[in-house]
């Protein structure tokens, strides 16, 4: 059943997936038509919210577009509130009726400081598929020794032998303990990659009774089709059964494994990948009739519900789970200037905050897109990577993967490591603002508009505030060294001392060693 809503005059909206923060905001005479009913890719909430103060919510995925000046959906059940005044107002509106942070300001939980203190580090730009224990050492020291301090480190993709068994590949990591312990030493925080699949022809899709895990439950795991037997379902790297966290069995037996690498070998804790709302569609089963139970929200946002019980997490695909005490990464951007690549960080990220999830880090610093390093003719560019780190700096994180000091020359890597610097130097003021999202739920990064309302700053998304008071104003496009900066309400002091009206724009020079920010005073 179609619901329409009529745009009023000068009214704009954010809504859909994170990952399409760059179709926003639309208005009445946008050429706008998503489908989001089967592929809600990276975060999605069912919202879309209004600069004028309204949200328009539904429980299901659905379609969207815009005709004869009217916002139109098809797919579910809406509901259309009206009760604010701008952006602010219609956000607080749908987070307090719909996904209210009730874990960080209720029940007190706070997210692990680490990840807002430092840059973090992910091995999987330098070794894709084929991490290994000494080249991850080696990894972790040379972070230290160019000038960068340890923080978070994701040993990514390939460091386990089946998928679904998660087990370290002793071939290639012979003494995990000890490299654990050594990277203990160096002051890192060491996560894993997992992911819910099942390698369909490996021991554990058989459950080999002499585990620990309570064998009776061997014939329960997984999505079932509707004959009973494990679902198979398709993803990047093939064909698997999938993990159901709707139920304790599942729940259970992937703790133990994962309980079982921080004990045995010291992990702190995992990067959760995989098991996106399309993972877990009817139409993804390719051995039979899909169960009638599968409904891909909630067994998306049970792996997600699961993978915040570990203290160090990260996820990066979930449908509905604003509002919740979870780290969420942007999918994987490429190493361009355009057409998912720098030119998303901004307003993807704006949007990330709108639909309710405010620890957010942006993709790996020039991108994490592994094809990048199959390509034969791929080069880095050193300005992308400079800018991409710039613009990730006042981020609530920031993580690196490519090493800079291999991938850059001196003086480029010296600026990203200033870049790095930066972000250390206003941690506490970034952890900050993590404790107020905890209690508020109020995005951490935040557009001018959000901030400033109905001063014309829609359509700004080259600039971001970090929290209320720190503008952000980075540079995003190829060749540029001066930079049109808008100043939303207040007196803003640069770097150099220089003082700044609001409700101005002064362009201003942003040389390839210069990130433009600017601090609110009084």
């Amino acid at each position: 059943m179609e619901f329409r809503v009529k745009f009023r005059e000068g009214e704009y909206f954010w809504g859909g997936p994170t990952a399409a923060g760059t179709d926003m905001p639309i208005h009445a005479g946008s050429n706008y038509t998503r489908d989001w009913t089967h592929n809600p890719h990276n975060q999605m909430m069912p919202l879309f919210l209004s600069s004028k103060g309204r949200y328009i919510w539904s429980e299901d995925t659905f379609k969207v577009w815009v005709e004869n000046g009217e916002l139109c959906f098809d797919g579910g059940e809406f509901t259309l509130w009206e009760g604010g005044g701008c952006l602010r107002d219609a956000y607080l509106a749908a987070m307090e009726a719909h996904f209210p942070f009730t874990e960080t300001r209720d029940q007190g939980k706070i997210m692990p400081r680490e990840f807002f203190r430092t840059a973090q580090y992910n091995t999987w730009m330098e070794f894709t598929y084929h991490p290994y224990q000494q080249g991850v050492l080696d990894y972790a020291h040379a972070i230290i020794e160019h000038g960068f301090e340890p923080g978070i480190l994701i040993i990514d993709e390939g460091w386990h032998t089946r998928y679904g068994q998660w087990k370290f590949d002793f071939h290639k990591f012979p003494d995990p303990k000890a490299m654990v312990d050594e990277l203990h030493a160096l002051g890192f925080t060491v996560m894993l990659w997992v992911t819910p699949l099942v390698t369909a022809d490996g021991q554990e899709f058989y459950m080999d009774t002499t585990e620990s895990f309570n064998p009776k439950n061997w014939n329960k795991l997984f999505l079932r089709n509707k004959a009973g037997q494990p679902a198979l379902v398709r993803w990047w790297n093939g064909y698997s059964a999938i993990l159901d966290f709707r139920k304790e069995c599942d729940r259970e037996y992937l703790d133990s494994k994962l309980r079982f690498l921080m004990d045995e070998y010291g992990v702190d804790g995992f990067k959760f990948d995989g098991g996106s709302y399309q993972m877990y569609t009817p139409a993804n089963v390719i051995n039979g009739d899909p169960s009638d139970d599968q409904d891909p929200a909630e067994l998306n946002l049970a792996w997600n519900e699961f993978g915040a019980r570990f203290t160090f997490h990260e996820y990066k695909d979930t449908f509905k789970g604003g509002g919740k005490a979870t780290i969420q990464r942007l999918c994987d951007r490429f190493h361009r200037w355009d057409v998912g690549g720098i030119n998303t960080l901004l307003p993807c990220s704006i949007m990330q905050g709108l639909m309710g999830h405010p620890f957010i880090c942006p993709d790996m610093i020039g991108g994490g897109s592994w094809s990048c390093n199959y390509d034969p003719n791929f080069k880095i560019d050193e300005e992308l990577f400079i800018r991409m780190a710039q613009a990730s700096a006042l981020f609530p994180m920031m993580q690196f993967s490519w090493a800079p000091w291999r991938a850059l020359s001196e003086k480029s890597y010296k600026i990203v490591a200033e870049a790095a610097q930066l972000h250390k130097r206003m941690a506490d003021e970034i952890i900050s603002l993590a404790a107020d999202a905890e209690r508020t739920g109020e995005p951490i990064l935040r557009s001018l508009e959000y901030a400033d309302p109905h001063n014309g700053y829609e359509t700004v998304i080259d600039e971001f505030l970090l929290g209320n008071d720190i503008l952000v104003c980075p540079i995003i496009t190829k060749g540029t060294f001066e930079k049109d900066v808008i100043f939303p309400a207040g007196r803003w002091q640069a770097q150099d001392g220089k003082i700044y009206d609001g409700r101005s724009t002064i362009r201003m020079p942003s040389p390839i060693d210069q990130l433009l920010w600017f601090r609110r005073i009084p």
